[in-house]
């Protein structure tokens, strides 16, 4: 059945999910110390400003705070061809090996999905990149749509494809800061707690953690666990069609262990989560729990009447993981929460500032009941920082 052709489904205007955002507005750079950063609270309708180190104050002490642990790779690297032209590849996804830690691994060679500028300059030939004892090779197999197939080798024995993406690539800060990388970057675009190489942008809601703001939390009784979204360029895809229901979600690997979805089955009703790629993957394994499968498709949330508790899935998930001999769980979610969705696992939200017409502002829309203009016409006339290195909020759900 096609639920959406059989059943209509109420449009969300995209125009309706607009505000003003100047540039001036956008912070370009994070502040000095990670966790001064404004922090909005939202609770029942009602809106305060605190400090982000202040954070464990809005949080119950028997809560259970769940963080992406994914690193940004340096995934931009900068060809150059006898003839003089610039080829910019930007690594998006392995395909062979597609585990991205075997991809990264690899020592013999490996194709990633890739965006390629100035394509047309680029024809059958490889094309290197020289940096220090390094030489890396670049052969455009195939188109993908928008995106190419594009095979790496290099001669070095007993270096893996990570320590050749350290070496020659650069750090992918979001398009919108409108600034070249700068090696301040490598420390201050990731999170303190990142350790899994893989993601191309990063989880922005956790660049204000410090382990000081940690320690605090721990004092105070709060648990804290980790799952793994490799965030993709597509989270920067604005919407572009008039009714949000007709976007195409990009799809992301995601990895939880075993041993994360027990914690959060122990500790259900009290689940904080770090940022929206956090929440992705947590909402997601409800759904993979219904129906023991590792791949949440866009709409599969509103395709059905979902009538098991989050309890009863997620106890679901483990025993199909234990049957199948998976002690980490390794998935696919294009999942799109939107305003209409129900949420099963995420109680509170720790979020940046998003951009307009954004899927982002749609998941917090949704969160918030559709309150979200009171949270976003607090942030700009209390003069809050926004996107990636801007300013922080925590969300209860309404």
């Amino acid at each position: 059945m096609n639920y959406f052709k059989e059943n209509e489904m109420t449009p969300i205007y995209i125009a309706d999910y607009n505000y003003p955002l100047p540039d001036e507005r956008i912070a370009k750079y994070p502040l000095p110390e990670r966790d001064h950063s404004k922090l909005l609270v939202y609770r029942d309708g009602q809106v305060r400003e605190d400090h982000f180190y202040n954070v464990g104050d809005y949080i119950a002490p028997d809560a259970l705070l769940i963080y992406n642990n994914t690193r940004v790779i340096q995934a931009r690297l900068e060809f150059y061809k006898s003839t003089g032209a610039r080829i910019e590849v930007f690594c998006l996804e392995p395909l062979e090996p597609h585990d991205y830690q075997l991809s990264l691994s690899s020592t013999t060679g490996c194709v990633w999905k890739c965006m390629v500028g100035n394509a047309k300059k680029w024809h059958n030939e490889p094309i290197e990149l020289k940096a220090g004892e390094f030489t890396l090779r670049a052969y455009k197999e195939q188109v993908l749509g928008n995106t190419y197939a594009v095979r790496f080798e290099w001669d070095e024995e007993n270096v893996s494809f990570a320590e050749i993406l350290d070496a020659a690539g650069e750090l992918p800060i979001p398009p919108y800061l409108n600034r070249k990388t700068e090696e301040s970057d490598k420390t201050t675009y990731q999170t303190v707690y990142s350790r899994i190489k893989g993601s191309v942008a990063a989880p922005t809601a956790g660049l204000h953690f410090t382990e000081r703001v940690l320690d605090d939390l721990r004092s105070r009784g709060i648990e804290t666990d980790e799952v793994t979204l490799h965030v993709g360029a597509g989270t920067f895809l604005p919407v572009k069609t008039a009714d949000a229901n007709e976007h195409t979600m990009h799809t992301e690997i995601i990895a939880v262990p075993k041993s994360a979805i027990k914690h959060i089955v122990a500790n259900l009703g009290k689940i904080v989560a770090v940022g929206t790629t956090s929440m992705r993957t947590l909402e997601s394994l409800y759904f993979m729990g219904c129906n023991r499968t590792a791949k949440v498709s866009q709409f599969e949330p509103y395709e059905k009447e979902y009538t098991m508790s989050t309890r009863e899935a997620l106890l679901s998930l483990i025993d199909w993981m234990e049957a199948t001999g998976q002690e980490t769980l390794h998935a696919e979610t294009q999942i799109m929460i939107k305003p209409g969705y129900q949420f099963h696992v995420v109680d509170q939200l720790i979020t940046n500032f998003h951009q307009p017409q954004s899927t982002l502002l749609l998941l917090v829309s949704a969160f918030v009941g559709g309150d979200w203009r009171t949270i976003y016409d607090y942030a700009l006339s209390h003069d809050f920082r926004f996107l990636s290195y801007g300013d922080s909020s925590i969300l209860t759900r309404k």
